[in-house]
This record gives structure tokens, sequence and C-alpha cells, in this order.
């Protein structure tokens, strides 16, 4: 059973990492950036000359590791937890490579009630330790499915707002993206290398016909899709991001983005349209003039 005082009180301190271009690249690459090599505006994130990062990067940089099976005491259950939604507000543009620290807490512990979950919302904090300067907050959220029903006594957070559905109106665009049959085994070599990624016999077990795409992969597509639609190839105008991970996405399936222009915010969702499956919902982007 989940101790929700522990679990509340947890920090991770200061995570350090050190990233390079090289990193920035191979995360960008990950997304599929670069599919068009003669593109000047996908060039300018694979490639070294001008290289500049995307903002969704900031996901992945310096993160506490697996804290929640480590950290038995809290009593997690580990194998029931799933990655619901995702969200970055930027305060400066990342840099193409720094030493950054990462500050994570519980900020959030809500009981869903027995049988019925928990959620849990995770914030990083994420700096540049040369100069100090907060670069992004992240904010995850964890759907804790074996964890519902706190101990007697014991009261859970009042849950966050409902995250905003997008318009029931045609969307003002359209962007298709096609992934990679080997999206997942690139993606996993920026942070994320759980084997239900890459490995079918842990696919299969975890009830996956085949290794799914990270849900970060996802999110982070729809983050370059604005950036290169909304922002004029600028990442720098993308300044937050937010969305729910509806559904898995098996790598080489084409995904399509609905955008809804609401003037300096952009409504979100992505599907697959050869399944008839939303992947991300409830998204909403946030672009600087």
């Amino acid at each position: 059973m989940i101790d929700p005082d522990k679990t509340r009180a947890w920090h991770s301190g200061d995570v350090r990492q050190h990233y390079t271009t090289k990193d920035c690249i191979l995360y960008a690459l990950g997304l599929g950036a670069g599919a068009d090599p003669l593109d000047p505006e996908q060039l300018r994130f694979v490639y070294e000359k001008e290289l500049a990062a995307l903002p969704t990067m900031a996901a992945v940089l310096a993160s506490p590791g697996s804290w929640m099976r480590e950290r038995t005491e809290l009593g997690i259950d580990y194998l029931k937890l799933v990655h619901g939604e995702q969200a970055v507000t930027l305060h400066a543009p990342l840099p193409p490579a720094a030493a950054v620290i990462g500050r994570s807490r519980v900020i959030r512990l809500v009981d869903k009630g027995e049988g019925k979950g928990a959620v849990m919302h995770v914030e990083k904090v994420l700096t540049d330790e040369a100069t100090g300067e907060r670069l992004a907050t992240c904010e995850q959220v964890l759907f804790l499915r074996g964890n519902g029903g706190f101990p007697a006594g014991t009261a859970g957070d009042a849950p966050a707002p409902a995250p905003t559905a997008v318009p029931d109106t045609a969307p003002d665009l359209s962007v298709e993206l096609a992934t990679r049959p080997d999206a997942a085994v690139l993606y996993r070599l920026s942070g994320d290398l759980n084997p239900l990624h890459i490995d079918p016999g842990v696919a299969t077990r975890s009830g996956f016909p085949r290794p799914i795409l990270h849900g970060l992969a996802t999110w982070g597509m729809a983050g370059l899709a604005a950036v290169q639609h909304f922002c004029g190839g600028d990442p720098a105008r993308l300044t937050g991001l937010r969305a729910r991970l509806s559904a898995p996405v098996f790598p080489g399936e084409t995904l399509v983005f609905d955008f809804w222009d609401l003037g300096g915010e952009l409504s979100l969702r992505a599907r697959v349209p050869t399944r008839d499956t939303v992947v991300l919902s409830h998204g909403r982007a946030m672009v600087r003039s």
C-alpha cells in the first residue's frame, strides 16, 4: 500500500546532466526531424551548424530515473503505473549543449478510491548549472492504477483542474508525420531504456503485439509540428506544451496532428487514422509572436 506522506515528501535533490550537441541531435532524430535532409528547417535540429534544441527535450534532461521502483518504502505499485500526461513550460531557450540541474518533487497526490487508483503529479525544474538561469518547468502526471484507497485518516490532494478538450470544429491545420519503423530504437537513446520499447518478448507479455513507441516521443512530435508550422521554424517561440497520452503508437505508423489556432495558443490532438485512434488528446501549446 502506498504511503501518501512519504510519497508527497519525495524529492530528487540535484540531478546533474551534461548534454552535448550530439545528444541534442539524437533527440531530434528520435522525433523524426531530418527525415527530409534537404529541408533547412529540419536541418537546424540535426546539423551542428547553427544547431537549435527542440524545447520538448527539457522533459528528458536531468531525469531522476526510476525512483518510483527503487524507493520501495513508498509503496508505489510500479508495474501498474501509467504515464498519463506531460507538460513543459519554457522560461528560456534550451542551449544546444549545456550542463543542467534537474530538481524533481511530488506536487500533488490524488486518491481516486479503492480499486480506482491514484494520480501523482511530479514537477521538475531545470536550470543551467553555469548561470543558475531557470530553463524549464516540466510536469509529469502518472496514473497509479494499483494504489487507490489511501490508509484511513490520510486525505489525498484535490484533483487538478480538468484539461480542456479540443474544439468541436474542424481543425485549422492537420499535419501528417510518418514515424520510422525503428523510431523507438532510436528514441530510447535519449534516456528511456524501458524494454517495452525494443524487446518483442516484453511487449507481448505486456499485452502488445510488438514494441510500442515512447509516449514522450509522440508528445515531442507534437512540439516539432507546432514549431515547424506555427513558429516559423523558431523553437524559441514555443513556450509551452501539454497533452494527455491517450493511446500507444506503433513505430512505422503515420500520425496526423490536428491544430486549432486560438491566437497565441494552439489546441491540438494526434491520431492514427488507420486505427481510428486518438493517441494524444486535450493538447495545448503556447506560441510567442
